[in-house]
């Protein structure tokens, strides 16, 4: 593989370097037939930026290395900490590099960096790497329901207000407003630390499209890095996301490169499954009544269960049921007792089989009771 890029678009590459450090301490340096990629994943691959540089970024860009076919071929894995001196001074400066070629050479497993700087000066450096595949974040932003499009400055301003030492925040978005919060995981922290809370309306995006009213909560370092680069080079920043536990994709497009930037979001805990009802117990036929007169318990049992019932109307067309009604009658009832070992009792209920001074009784009428 071998580019060059000259003037400005090398101070757009340092950036792009810099805000990789933001992810991870290594980087894949990947150089594909529709550009050169710069990847990068951190070690609990909760984020992944990608930064892709067009051939038209390019002065001359040949990703095929000699005589090799394989467009794939070259792939490497270099360490962000031996890169950031070569562009040291980019965030804060004017440089001085008018001139910057990229090589591979696979037979020493070295990356070249050759800058030209004023003056005729030339400075070379060789980076050890290592082949290996790359890690790359599948993400179908065209399937997220909501998506937020901002300047780069707007979204600046609004995480400028929040300490460095502040690790997440939670983005709560509805149809009318979008806020940004500091988020703290302890409770304990949640007293000592001062809350801070940010809203936005939505005429101030250049793009709102809020399907689903949520709450993501994401880490705040990585999107430092993608909100410096974009807004040093004046370029807006598009945001497409879902329900919480699901990733959040930034995106940063231009003629000359694109950004992703993937970030997963904790789960709400809040959002749990319903317990099952239980299924309703049995009405259970028979009653035992082991102390007591039979009217007094059943006259209990009868205000517990209808005093509070409500009269439906039957589906037959027969007279509405009173619970109030049912329990006069019933108190009124007069019950005798009888011998349990009498033949001729038919059709009696048996209250309490086990029990022998139990009483049986034969409803013979509607309002009246005859001992057996």
């Amino acid at each position: 593989m071998k580019c060059i890029f000259e003037g400005a678009r090398v101070k757009v590459f340092g950036r792009a370097v810099h805000a990789l450090s933001r992810i991870s301490d290594e980087f894949w340096l990947d150089p594909l037939s529709k550009g050169l990629a710069l990847r990068s994943v951190n070690s609990s691959h909760s984020a992944y930026a990608c930064f892709l540089f067009p051939p038209l970024f390019f002065q001359s860009y040949h990703p095929i290395s000699g005589l090799s076919q394989d467009a794939t071929d070259g792939k490497c894995k270099l360490a962000v900490k031996s890169l950031l001196p070569l562009f040291r001074c980019v965030p804060t400066a004017d440089r001085s590099e008018e001139m910057c070629q990229i090589s591979t050479s696979p037979q020493d497993n070295r990356v070249v960096f050759k800058l030209a700087c004023k003056h005729g000066i030339i400075k070379t450096y060789k980076l050890a790497f290592r082949e290996c595949e790359v890690l790359q974040a599948v993400f179908p932003a065209h399937q997220c329901p909501n998506v937020l499009k901002a300047q780069a400055s707007l979204l600046g301003d609004m995480v400028m207000h929040f300490p460095v030492s502040q690790e997440e925040v939670t983005l709560s978005v509805s149809p009318k407003r979008v806020m940004l919060r500091n988020y703290c995981e302890d409770k304990m922290d949640q007293m000592k630390a001062m809350s801070t809370e940010l809203s936005l309306q939505p005429e101030e995006f250049d793009c709102f499209q809020v399907a689903v009213s949520s709450d993501i909560t994401f880490c705040l370092k990585e999107l430092r890095g993608v909100l410096s680069f974009a807004e040093s080079h004046g370029l807006p920043v598009s945001m497409h996301f879902g329900c919480p536990g699901k990733p959040v994709c930034f995106s940063v497009e231009d003629v000359s490169l694109e950004v992703t930037v993937v970030l997963s979001t904790l789960t709400d805990p809040s959002q749990t499954t319903e317990p099952e009802v239980p299924p309703a117990p049995s009405c259970d036929v028979s009653m035992t009544l082991h102390h007591g007169s039979a009217v007094e318990n059943l006259t209990e049992h009868v205000t517990h269960a209808l005093l509070n019932g409500e009269q439906v109307p039957s589906s037959q067309g027969s007279s509405i049921f009173s619970g109030l009604d049912y329990l006069g009658r019933v108190a009124s009832l007069r019950v005798a007792s009888i011998d349990p070992g009498d033949s001729n009792a038919e059709g009696c209920w048996t209250l309490d089989p086990g029990s022998q001074t139990t009483p049986k009784v034969k409803f013979l009428a509607e309002d009246s009771v005859q001992p057996l």
